[in-house]
């Protein structure tokens, strides 16, 4: 039986989570049909059915599991299988409240939500293993099953868990990576504060205390959660694997408000990346953050394939205000979300719940049935889906390369930091939408990745940096390569110990500046560049020892010092600093310099900003996708066959506002 199973799907998967146990047996005949007129072709099962599968201990009832997985089959479509394990019933937690979570501050998660559970519990993942062996037992060569699912969005709610078995879980792994409490010592700065442990056994996960923390354990944390989560998801793993050959996966979330699981490490473990992505309204830009994620996800799919596992047709029910999407706006996130690598667009969930929690959450089926414009959207975007199959297997085009990590992530964002008026993935987010503003398509990728295929690499805030991963971006500027690095990055290991000599540490020498002090400022306040640029919040006492000054502060705390720098490289390349927080316009200037001077071409019109435009392509296919998230009708040179519609592009290729058109092209490039 192959370890590596490949998910392979009949064009792009159109599919919804289904819960059939919240309704009565006689609706599952409607929804079979009502599936196939919408086009969905992929169902998520058993996500949450643990207590209707198990209702007493040891108690097992496969009855309606088996029924609606026959009714799937029969109607065609495919099941992505849930082991079922997301939450645990309450016989569960009743007989064993030690599984429940704890919380920093000492006080315990209750059941009556969902993951009440902690991650490092041996009862709970004795109880879980036994329902996943039963599952897979039963179904692993049923015909309809093509993917497995396990668990869901592991670590959404229950990440971080700070009770006594996760505290000597921890304690383990923290003896299996430092060996001596030397050595542990020597990494956490343990001079510091009188803070030196002499045991192993001292050690505490990082709960509440009256300062701030040390920052280094909190990262170690940080680091010991994500292992212990996916040492979780192996174990699953490893029971499927024993009764099927079907791929396995589960749901990451890549998000802009879930932080906790380092993604890098989990991707190479899944048979193919799925991701569950919903616009956050909380943001100023919910559309460009989507963007990003789509971008993250692809990287962390090696460019490949993925798959977006969750999204909703209109509001969610967990924001402070739920949106609703306005007409056309769920088909033109999904097929962005398609163009940046998707080949399976699926939604939470089918049928909308009528109790719970998620009962005011949108769904394919709304409470309003199919006399409804979300019904009839629902039903148009699984005809344009198949209408695009023949796009499966491309790859996104992309000539600028992002680095971002999640430990750096936890580490920029500690509790004692310059300024806590800027945020790590602000930065991040800023800098990618800048890009996406001036046309350009970008990969997201890991620290140390390979450079190579890029023309222009930006590194943003990346503060927590190995030596070996800064080589990278140094060796690609050497050999021609042009990269851009904002303030704030390049300052610590990877055990958050800050490099000597002046910042930016590990970039000093390739961006030919010396940073004496960060001088930040007060939120609101208005910093000034010689060339009349603006920003806020951020300023360094900076020196150029060998850079080009291309700005410098007119006032402000560094007034007169450089604020944007330029090294030029023998060789050709370049590289460019940022020492302040840059207002988007200002942005956009240095990275569209910089940008040209790389050779990086975008895609779209900079001058059409709500135009967003990605090309996917491979041996002799080429589709390009124009994506109008503007209110004006927008047009842009190409030549082709446009597949929403199906007709023909002479030359000029044109989009109305909110829509999406997709031309395969007549040539390769």
């Amino acid at each position: 039986m192959s370890t590596t199973p490949t998910f392979s799907h009949d064009g792009i998967a159109y599919g919804c989570d289904y819960n059939p146990e919240q309704w009565d047996r006689s609706v599952w005949r409607e929804d079979v049909a009502l599936m196939q007129e919408a086009g969905v072709d992929l169902v998520a099962l058993n996500i949450f059915g643990w207590s209707h599968l198990e209702p007493r201990p040891g108690e097992f009832d496969f009855a309606g599991l088996d029924e609606i997985l026959d009714l799937l089959h029969e109607a065609g479509i495919r099941v992505n299988l849930g082991t079922g394990t997301a939450s645990a019933p309450p016989w569960l937690t009743f007989r064993h409240p030690e599984i429940l979570p704890e919380t920093e501050d000492g006080t315990t998660r209750f059941p009556g939500g969902r993951q009440a559970w902690c991650p490092s519990s041996a009862v709970f993942r004795r109880y879980a293993l036994e329902l996943v062996e039963r599952v897979a037992e039963r179904y692993g060569e049923h015909p309809a099953v093509e993917l497995w699912h396990v668990s869901n969005e592991l670590g959404c709610h229950n990440a971080l868990c700070y009770d006594d078995e996760s505290a000597e879980a921890f304690r383990g792994w923290l003896r299996a990576r430092y060996e001596t409490i030397e050595r542990l010592n020597t990494a956490w700065g343990t001079s510091f504060w009188s803070q030196q442990y002499s045991d192993f056994a001292e050690i505490l996960p990082p709960r509440l205390t009256l300062s701030s923390r040390n920052p280094s354990q909190v990262i170690d944390f940080h680091r010991f959660s994500s292992d212990e989560l996916l040492g979780y998801y192996r174990a699953e793993l490893e029971v499927l694997r024993r009764h099927s050959s079907v791929p396995v996966t589960t749901n990451f979330m890549v998000t802009a408000h879930i932080r906790n699981l380092d993604y890098w490490q989990w991707a190479p473990e899944m048979d193919v990346v799925a991701n569950d992505h919903y616009l956050d309204n909380r943001l100023a830009d919910p559309t460009a953050e989507l963007a990003f994620a789509s971008d993250l996800t692809r990287g962390l799919a090696g460019g490949g394939a993925w798959l977006l596992m969750e999204q909703s047709t209109g509001a969610v029910n967990w924001q402070p205000q739920n949106l609703a999407k306005a007409p056309g706006e769920m088909t033109r996130n999904s097929l962005t979300h398609v163009a940046k690598g998707a080949e399976a667009i699926c939604f939470f969930q089918w049928r909308a719940s009528l109790q719970g929690s998620e009962k005011f959450h949108s769904a394919l089926l709304p409470h309003a049935g199919t006399d409804s414009d979300v019904w009839r959207e629902v039903v148009e975007l699984g005809g344009t889906l198949d209408r695009l199959d023949e796009i499966t297997g491309t790859r996104v085009q992309a000539d600028v390369a992002l680095v971002f990590s999640w430990e750096n992530w936890w580490a920029a964002d500690g509790e004692s930091r310059p300024t806590h008026a800027i945020d790590h993935l602000s930065q991040v987010h800023a800098v990618h939408a800048s890009l996406r503003r001036l046309g350009h398509t970008v990969d997201v990728v890991r620290p140390g990745a390979d450079l190579s295929a890029y023309r222009l690499v930006v590194v943003p805030n990346l503060y927590l940096v190995r030596d070996r991963e800064a080589a990278v971006v140094s060796d690609f500027v050497a050999a021609g390569g042009h990269a851009v690095v904002t303030f704030f990055s390049g300052i610590a290991d990877e055990e958050d110990r800050v490099r000597p000599g002046g910042y930016p540490g590990a970039f000093r020498e390739l961006l030919g500046v010396n940073v004496e002090e960060f001088a930040p400022v007060l939120p609101g306040q208005v910093l000034t560049l010689a060339s009349g640029r603006t920003a806020t919040a951020w300023s360094e006492r900076t020196r150029a020892r060998g850079a080009e000054i291309v700005d410098s502060f007119a006032d402000g705390p560094s007034a007169g010092r450089p604020a944007i720098t330029r090294n030029r490289i023998a060789g050709g390349g370049d590289a460019w600093y940022l020492a302040t927080n840059l207002d988007a316009g200002a942005l956009d200037e240095v990275l569209r310099d910089a940008a040209a001077g790389a050779g990086a071409l975008p895609q779209g019109d900079p001058d059409q900003p709500g135009l967003e435009v990605v090309r996917r392509a491979d041996e002799g296919r080429s589709y390009l996708f124009l994506i109008n998230h503007s209110t004006n009708d927008v047009e842009l040179p190409a030549s082709g066959r446009e597949l929403v519609t199906g007709e023909p592009v002479d030359s000029i290729a044109r989009v109305p506002a909110g829509a999406v058109r997709v031309i395969r092209e007549d040539r390769t490039r």
